[in-house]
């Protein structure tokens, strides 16, 4: 077959209509100095299979795969990584976990070409497209929309391009030569689909929570967390073959994460990730790499996998394993205790079921360098907190949230849901105390004692003092007299450990800000903990420590957290802030995301339907005016049945793929007996990854077909 691929004889029939994302790979991967005429035999050979291709490709000198061999690097001197040798081939979406300052981003930095390794190879192939989220964005003039267009590089050339030979269209003398070239810029333009472009930026940005309104305001006008989303919105944007992202959930609400996620599953491109979110790592990665001890270790399968198998690691380790049983009982006498109050409600049964794969978890964790928990609190109220036909807002303009009333008891253990803007934050500035109702009363129970964390804690900090100077004027505030090394060994339960103990915290990264502010917090014993988004810039193994704390204090809480994981493993009920109001979320988390679908699905549907405007006009007018509308209802009907009926099957699909992709999790299956169910497997999973991104663009396409209908 090789033979008969390099003398350009005829290939079959099932050759030629191999998928064209693996054709598209192919084309990719040849090398510059090929000539077209050898080119094509050898991309339509690589149809046979991209595995087969990329077994291939070494021996004509073809760079398919990230390779890494022996590779080493390190960061203003200090040795991040030694030794590592992995290769990570083309569609895998890679997550890449370890401690905070192990090396992660300083791999992306690599591959990105902005960090050099100092022993070693890192290769990548020289054609693929990178795509990364920049770190800062000016303060530009320019309208949103029109910056995350810039994202495709290509496109913006074509349109320059077809600019500059429209003006010359016009000269007789340059007429033929320019309109030849306009054919050949639209054609290309058609081949990227970049008439339908404008319409994938608006849903890029629709998803990650901009407004049609947002489309045409300067980028200077957003603040810096949406300016991240911009930035984000143009990586997405770009048609990559590599697509880096360092913590792109850091910046986005729970209704965003799981928006991206399902836009990550589709990518087509090979994906590296870096992510503190179990949740997201498991619903998008197929391998993980993990570093750890300056080692990069690859794993199959999602993040719950490669616990499974570190934990596996970890206790052949006798000592560990010891650790383990301990940590397993001390779990399940929990989980026994949880279960005998829980109510029958969605969300309590939902977290038994995550209570009970805590064990595995732990396991996983049990070499972390955090152990902390929360002080009993010194006395309770009950209710500590009584919130009555309380109505909050700001002076001037609309409330907020209005006709709040609830209690908030020492076993209350509460979720916030809500769409960004609804009121969240709000509402936990009003518990805290930072905001005054507008009307009706804030009660406060006798013995409460609140602790209130949130990113702007992180302000407080003093930037020229220690971790140790905070801790001592926080007891002497108290009025407690506590022995230094005391004060030393609760923060080395943080990983506070040697010089950073007496370091200037204005050093610190976000993630080690975020440790000391909690600390300080827990150190005051609170009975009602009022938690906004605590596990920013945490990483896996703080977040996992923070996590189990939370199960086992008695403190009351409520908490906003766009972390699953944490919220279904220390949440007994979810409440939804929406529409002005607050009130009992009657399921769990999945339910939350079918939830979200469809108000989507209202939004759009509403979105497509005709304005009717009263005119008044003469009869003639009016008889033209009715046809017209006629004639675009004629038009928008079929468009309007299509793009449902795609919403449909697109559902279909995605729903087929999480319960594909969750399967092929299963370490089971990569054993050598399975290796046909394997291969059906991740056939139908690529083949529904390549369905719904078709169909997505051709939906995108039908929208604005049918807004121009309008």
């Amino acid at each position: 077959m090789l033979t008969q691929v390099l003398t350009q004889q005829p290939l079959t029939i099932h050759q030629l209509t191999q998928p064209p994302c693996v054709r598209r790979f192919a084309i990719k991967c040849a090398p510059a100095c090929f000539s077209r005429d050898f080119c094509w035999p050898l991309i339509l050979f690589s149809g046979l299979s991209s595995s087969l291709f990329v077994r291939l490709a070494p021996f004509f000198g073809i760079c398919s795969v990230i390779l890494l061999r022996n590779l080493g690097f390190s960061r203003n001197g200090d040795p991040l990584v030694e030794g590592a040798s992995l290769q990570i081939h083309p569609g895998w979406k890679i997550g890449l976990t370890g401690a905070n300052g192990c090396g992660k981003s300083s791999f992306l930095a690599l591959l990105r070409g902005e960090l050099h390794a100092d022993r070693g190879d890192l290769e990548r192939p020289n054609s693929w497209v990178l795509a990364h989220v920049a770190q800062d964005t000016p303060a530009l003039p320019d309208a949103a929309l029109e910056f995350v267009l810039d994202g495709d590089v290509e496109l913006r050339q074509i349109e320059r391009e077809l600019t500059i030979a429209e003006q010359h269209y016009e000269d007789e003398g340059e007429a033929h030569a320019a309109g030849e070239k306009i054919g050949l810029l639209h054609s290309r333009l058609s081949e990227i689909d970049g008439y339908a472009a404008r319409a994938r930026a608006a849903a890029l940005m629709h998803g990650l929570g901009f407004t049609d309104e947002d489309f045409a305001r300067p980028v200077a006008e957003f603040s810096g967390g949406w300016r991240v989303r911009l930035n984000l919105a143009r990586a997405l944007m770009c048609r990559s073959d590599l697509l880096l992202l360092d913590e792109p959930t850091n910046h986005l609400d729970l209704d965003a994460i799981l928006w991206l996620e399902t836009w990550l599953k589709s990518y087509q491109g090979t994906l590296i990730l870096i992510s503190h979110d179990r949740d997201f790592l498991d619903g998008v990665c197929s391998h993980i790499v993990h570093v750890e001890n300056q080692r990069m270790q690859l794993f199959t399968g999602n993040y719950s996998a490669c616990e499974r198998a570190r934990a596996e690691r970890l206790a052949n380790d006798m000592a560990m394993a010891e650790k383990q049983r301990r940590q397993a009982a001390h779990l399940q006498n929990y989980i026994d205790r949880f279960r005998a109050k829980a109510s029958k409600a969605r969300q309590a049964q939902s977290r038994i079921k995550m209570l009970e794969k805590m064990g595995d978890i732990a396991a996983a964790h049990i070499d972390t360098p955090f152990s902390f928990s929360f002080p009993e609190p010194s006395a309770f109220s009950d209710p500590l907190m009584v919130i009555d036909r309380v109505k909050i807002g700001y002076k001037n303009t609309a409330p907020i949230l209005e006709n709040l009333n609830f209690s908030l008891r020492p076993d209350s253990r509460i979720g916030l849901l809500g769409r960004n803007g609804a009121g969240k934050s709000t509402l936990m500035k009003l518990l805290a105390g930072d905001i005054q109702p507008l009307e009706g009363t804030r009660e406060e129970g006798r013995n409460l004692k609140l602790g209130y964390f949130a990113q702007h804690q992180l302000e407080q900090l003093r930037p020229t003092e220690s971790p140790l100077w905070h801790m001592i004027h926080q007891e002497a505030a108290m009025g407690k007299q506590t022995r230094e090394q005391d004060l030393r060994n609760y923060l080395g339960s943080f990983d506070f450990r040697g010089d950073m103990v007496d370091a200037p915290c204005g050093r610190f990264s976000g993630g080690e800000k975020s440790r000391l502010a909690l600390a300080l917090m827990i150190r005051t014993a609170p009975n009602l903990l009022l938690l906004d988004e605590p596990t920013n810039h945490l990483d896996l193994e703080m977040r996992e420590a923070l996590t189990i704390a939370l199960q086992e204090t008695e403190a009351g809480m409520v908490l906003v957290s766009h972390d699953r994981h944490l919220l279904r493993a220390t949440c007994d009920e979810l409440w939804l802030v929406d529409n002005g109001k607050v009130q009992l979320f009657d399921g769990d988390l999945d339910d939350y995301s079918a939830w979200l679908a469809e108000e989507r699905s209202k939004e759009k549907r509403s979105a497509n339907k005709p304005v009717t405007v009263a005119v008044t006009s003469t009869p003639t007018t009016k008889v033209s005016a009715d046809a017209n509308e006629k004639s675009a209802l004629a038009i928008r009907q079929p468009l309007i049945k299509e793009a449902e009926k795609l919403e449909k099957q697109l559902a279909t699909w995605q729903t087929e793929l999480a319960a594909l992709e969750t399967r092929l999790t299963d370490p089971t299956l990569y054993h050598a007996a399975d290796k046909p169910l394997l291969q059906t497997l991740t056939q139908r999973q690529t083949q529904l990854n390549s369905d719904i991104a078709a169909n997505e663009e051709r939906w995108l396409s039908l929208q604005e077909q049918i807004e121009q209908a309008s």
